[in-house]
């Protein structure tokens, strides 16, 4: 392992930044700052291990390795075949190469791949797979020719528990991230009466206790020339679990969804502090103890298919959190406005809009209500 250091860039939606800036800042990660489509920070090989198992709203990490000038494909070819790929990847390791090119004068991103294949095969011994664990990004902009690596492989909202899964999920970083944007700092209770595969509930309820959301999968960086079994195996064990006396409460109206959210707690290791039940959004009770935040992501019309069969679910959700949940807050996803609007909640004006599955949707929220 070397003491290198290089631009880190971990990756959020468009929107989401500075949330995921947040985060970033909170870890203990210096000179971080937002950019569109995540947050950059310099750092070393323990910095990126670290920023894969620790932070909750970043879709990946990539480590920004190398750069050099090319200013036609012959040039690409030479400095390519010059490069230290062996510095970072390994030779028995297969890689796969993506291109792309910005207002270069090297335009035919098919060309430039081709080019920087061969330079791998020929010069470092690396072998070249569509289907490869390491996937080298190679960004030519403006003339510049920089190499990053995708050290994740899967996409962090992957914990590595979650098994059973519902039709339209919401995905673990992006939960969190919405959870963070609701003030929600694993102090208090969360409730979320459309539980489908639990993921709000499970990711409050690992918040909460200390569980770091990389501790029970494996990543791309563990292939990679850089890779310290043991100096990563510590950094891993060394995370503390906190105590902690609140519960989180699930519920919905199928019960292969409350089943399924079960299953999901007992393997995330939070089945003690969870609790999922099946009944409508009429029946959900409130919870005994203090206020805490009520995550919900309906059904919404393009999910379904006819919104306006929505209206009285929406509608019921309002009347039930207004009646028998005052001094909560309530954070609401959903691409409608409309429906929204049709809970009656008393919604503030900060309104988070994010892509998410296709389409655009809404985080919707409340102060306590009253």
């Amino acid at each position: 392992m070397t003491d290198t250091s290089f631009d880190i860039f971990v990756t959020a939606p468009p929107g989401l930044e500075p949330l995921l800036l947040a985060q970033v800042q909170a870890a203990g990660f210096a000179g971080a700052q937002a950019v569109p489509g995540g947050v950059s920070f310099p750092g070393g090989w323990p910095d990126v291990w670290r920023a894969n198992v620790e932070l909750r709203g970043a879709g990946r990490v990539l480590v920004r390795f190398g750069s050099f000038l090319a200013f036609h494909l012959a040039q690409l070819d030479k400095r390519s075949r010059k490069f230290p790929w062996t510095d970072t990847l390994r030779a028995d390791v297969p890689v796969r190469v993506e291109v792309t090119c910005h207002k270069s004068k090297i335009y035919h991103a098919g060309a430039a791949q081709q080019r920087i294949e061969t330079a791998l095969k020929e010069e470092a011994g690396i072998t070249i797979a569509s289907d490869a664990p390491i996937t080298l990004k190679v960004r030519i902009d403006d003339n510049t020719v920089t190499m990053s690596v995708d050290t994740s492989g899967e996409s962090l909202h992957k914990r590595g528990h979650k098994e059973a899964v519902g039709k339209a999920p919401m995905r673990e970083t992006l939960a969190s991230l919405f959870l963070a944007h609701c003030g929600y700092t694993g102090t208090e209770p969360v409730v979320d009466p459309m539980c489908g595969s639990g993921t709000f509930v499970i990711e409050a309820a690992e918040i909460a206790r200390g569980l770091m959301p990389g501790r029970s999968r494996d990543f791309a960086f563990m292939q990679l020339a850089s890779f310290d079994r043991a100096a990563f195996d510590a950094l891993r064990s060394a995370y503390a679990l906190r105590d902690t006396n609140l519960q989180f409460y699930g519920s919905d109206r199928d019960t292969g969804a409350v089943r399924n959210a079960t299953a999901n707690a007992q393997r995330a290791g939070v089945g003690d502090i969870t609790t999922f039940a099946h009944h409508a959004i009429s029946d959900l009770p409130r919870p005994a103890g203090p206020p805490g935040l009520i995550m919900v992501n309906p059904p919404y019309g393009a999910r379904i298919g006819n919104r306006n069969l929505l209206f009285p679910l929406y509608g019921a959700l309002g009347a039930t959190l207004k009646d028998r949940f005052r001094g909560w807050r309530v954070g609401l996803v959903t691409s409608e406005p409309g429906l929204a609007k049709a809970t009656g909640l008393p919604f503030t004006q900060d309104r988070l809009q994010v892509p998410h599955g296709g389409l655009k949707v809404t985080l919707f929220r409340t102060d306590p209500l009253k």
